[in-house]
This record gives structure tokens, C-alpha cells and sequence, in this order.
């Protein structure tokens, strides 16, 4: 009765349209006063607990890091570096936004920042050169998805949080399954591009080529910094977000010359309201968190999915298929925030390693942004490309389904994801 309290208060007041964050909140005062427990002050202390959390701090740095590589005219640097290498390809525009996917992954951490920036500048690009634009739109969709699987990665940082497991090993963890999608894109764009006749850029020369790896290199040295450094123990990912923030004003100041800086308080402006959205979800999923474990909703649902726990593999398929369902309805942070606390414990008793799961579980997460109806990256992606939902579907399924298919891969060979994290840590 405590599971139907507190997911229909939850999935209630959802419906009527209030925020998740009050959502959230609305929920645990549900559940209290169920159990009998009412106490406001227990909600103000588990919400100042709640943002009150050393590797939280990561969070808005990151997002600052962001900000200020857009505006610094490292995003664009890295789409020339990507142009000057896969340009030339026939359909070398697609590849152009896979490999830019991929390397500002290494940047930004944040799947609707890349999915923003990098379709800003290519997708009018692809338009003008004759590719279609509902299937470039969504081609950059479900690359914006890699940037919160392959370091730094913002989910990753919320998700090590409220799991307590290791940041810095889930960011390494994360490299090769990001990798892989972009492989796994690649390989589709490539069998797609062979039924059109698309326009092929002509091949850079090599002091061309040159030119744009020299004006790539200082954007392409954060994502080595950020991933040596953590590798070597040289800082925690808190401390490598504020490498990352500095690093990128340094740059965009001193190297590229393109950020005033007259600019900063529009970026430290806009850094903060996307912090306080994250932040303020994170406090008032730590009331829920809270409730969940003093009403033993977690027990609840071992005893539930019990008869699986003997069968990891078949325990993982059910719980990504749920969790695959419930990307449809609800964004990526407050889907972490609800149910890691949940999951974790039938997790720990089935004796799968919960490093390896939290990698599944951001993939599957992440591929909900690209699922209708509340899909964040379909939106802005929707919206950058100026076209339709019902558009963008019909560009974005092989891709899609691509990823689905290396998220069942990455289920049944879990060797791809625990072997380089062996190497890596």
C-alpha cells in the first residue's frame, strides 16, 4: 500500500502538470502523512541535506564549463577539426556531427547543451548541402545522448551521489559504451548515405587539415586533462569541474580571443538556473529517498521482483525494460533520483556489480530523452532543427533502435564495460 501511496500521489499531481521537483515533494508529504509521521521539520532538514553534498558542487561547474566553451568558440573549432577530417566522406556531414558528438562529449557532460550547440551550426549546414532534414535532425538527437555517458558527465555525478558509489569510476566506465554508440551511429549513417546521392565537401588539403587541428587542440586537451587527471588520482571530479570551468575561461579569453569578458555575468547568469533546476530536484528527491527507506518500499519491491534475483541476467532485462517505459514518461534526473534508491538494494542482493548497472541504467535513461512524449533532447532537437515530433521520429527510429540494440549488447556481454574499467581504475 506504501508503493501505490506514494507513486500515485507521485504520477497524480504529475498529471495535473505541477513541476517534478514539487511533484517530489508533494509525494513524501503524502507518504508521511500515511505512515503517521508528519513533520515539516524532517522536510527542511532532509532538504538541506539533500543539496548540501561536496560532489554536487561538480554540477554547476560543469554547466559553467559548458557555457563558456559556447561562447568561447571551442564548439565551433571542434566542428571545423571534424570537418577537416570526415568532411570530404560521401554523407561526410553526418560524420561530421557523430565525431563532434563524441568529442564534445568530452566537454559538456550535458546531452541537451550538445544537442543545442552542435545542431545550431550543422543542421542548417546538412539542409543547404541536400540531406534530409528530418533524419539529420535526428541524427544529432541521438548523438547529443553520448555526453552523459562518456566523462564528464553531469547524470553520472547525479547518479554516484545518491547511490554513494564512486564518481570517478562510473565516468570511467563510461568511455567505451559512449564510444560504441558513436560506432554504432556511424555504422548506421554509413548504410543510409549509400541509398543518396548526397553532396560531398571537397577533401581538405593537409596544411588545412593542419590549420584546424592546431585550432582544435586546446579544446580537444580538456576531455585528456579531465580523464588523466582523474585516471592518476591528480584531482576528484568536483576539482576537475573547476579545472574544466577555469581551463575553458582560459581559452576562450586568452587563446581564441573570443570571450569578453563583459559576457561572463550573462553565462554565470544562466549557469545558475540551470544549476538551481538540478539542484533543487536533487533536495527534494532526498525527502522522497528518505520516505522510501523509512516505509521499506525498497523491501517492497525485492519481494516483488524476488523470484528474479537468482537470475541476474534476466533481472537486469526486466528492470531496463521498466526503466526504459518509465524514460517515456518522465526526464532523466528525477528518473536517477526516484529510482536508484529503489533499485540499488535488489541490485547489491543479486550480486551485480552496481558500477556496471549504473552505466545501464544512465544509457537507458538517456535513451528516454529521444522517447515522445517527454523526450528533452527530442524537444530541443525539435525545435533547433524547426521541425515536428511526428518528423523527427520518422529521421530519428534507425538510430534509436541502434542504441536500444547496444544497450541489450551491453546486458548480455558485460565484459565491454567491466574489462576497460579494470584498465582505467
Amino acid at each position: 500500500m506504501t508503493l501505490a501511496v506514494f507513486l500515485g500521489s507521485l504520477v497524480g499531481v504529475m498529471a495535473l502538470g505541477m513541476p517534478i521537483a514539487f511533484a517530489l515533494l508533494f509525494s513524501g508529504v503524502a507518504l508521511m502523512i500515511y505512515l503517521d509521521i508528519f513533520d515539516s521539520q524532517i522536510i527542511a532538514q532532509n532538504l538541506i541535506n539533500g543539496a548540501d553534498n561536496f560532489p554536487l558542487m561538480a554540477i554547476p561547474f560543469f554547466i559553467l564549463a559548458g557555457e563558456i566553451m559556447n561562447a568561447g568558440g571551442i564548439s565551433k573549432r571542434i566542428i571545423q577539426f571534424a570537418l577537416a577530417l570526415v568532411g570530404h566522406i560521401r554523407g561526410g556531414l553526418g560524420f561530421v556531427a557523430i565525431l563532434a558528438s563524441i568529442l564534445f562529449a568530452g566537454l559538456s557532460g550535458s546531452a541537451v547543451a550538445d544537442t543545442a550547440a552542435l545542431g545550431a551550426i550543422l543542421i542548417p549546414m546538412m539542409v543547404k548541402a541536400g540531406y534530409d532534414r528530418n533524419r539529420s535532425t535526428g541524427l544529432l538527437a541521438a548523438g547529443g545522448i553520448i555526453a552523459p555517458i562518456i566523462p564528464p558527465s553531469i547524470p553520472m555525478i547525479v547518479f554516484g551521489v545518491t547511490s554513494g558509489l564512486s564518481i570517478t569510476k562510473l565516468f570511467m566506465a563510461g568511455i567505451v559504451p559512449g564510444l560504441l554508440i558513436g560506432v554504432g551511429l556511424m555504422i548506421t549513417w554509413w548504410v543510409i548515405v549509400r541509398k543518396n546521392d548526397y553532396e560531398v565537401l571537397p577533401r581538405r588539403s593537409a596544411a588545412e587539415i593542419w590549420g584546424a587541428t592546431k585550432g582544435a587542440v586546446w579544446a580537444l586537451l580538456l576531455p585528456v586533462i579531465i580523464v588523466g587527471g582523474l585516471r592518476g588520482g591528480v584531482f576528484t571530479p568536483t576539482e576537475a569541474a573547476v579545472v574544466a570551468a577555469f581551463y575553458a575561461l582560459f581559452v576562450g579569453v586568452f587563446i581564441y580571443k573570443e570571450l569578453r569578458i563583459g559576457k561572463l555575468y550573462e553565462l554565470l547568469v544562466n549557469s545558475a538556473k540551470t544549476t538551481s533546476v538540478v539542484m533543487f530536484l536533487v533536495a527534494a528527491a532526498m525527502v522522497s529517498a528518505w520516505l522510501i527507506t523509512v516505509a521499506n518500499i525498497p523491501d517492497a519491491l525485492t519481494t516483488l521482483l524476488g523470484p528474479l534475483v537468482e537470475s541476474p541476467l534476466l533481472l537486469l532485462i526486466v528492470i531496463n525494460v521498466i526503466v526504459l517505459l518509465v524514460g517515456t514518461a518522465m526526464d532523466l534526473t528525477p528518473t536517477i533520483l526516484i529510482l536508484t534508491p529503489v533499485l540499488m538494494p535488489i541490485i547489491d542482493q543479486a550480486g551485480i556489480d552496481p558500477i556496471y548497472f549504473g552505466v545501464l541504467f544512465i544509457l537507458n535513461n538517456c535513451i528516454g530523452l529521444l522517447t515522445p512524449p517527454v523526450g528533452t533532447v527530442l524537444n530541443v532537437a525539435c525545435g533547433v532543427g524547426k521541425i515536428g515530433m511526428e518528423d523527427i521520429m520518422k529521421g530519428i527510429w534507425p538510430f534509436l533502435l541502434v542504441e536500444i540494440l547496444i544497450l541489450l549488447l551491453l546486458i548480455l556481454f558485460p565484459a565491454i564495460v567491466t574489462v576497460p574499467l579494470d584498465w582505467f581504475t
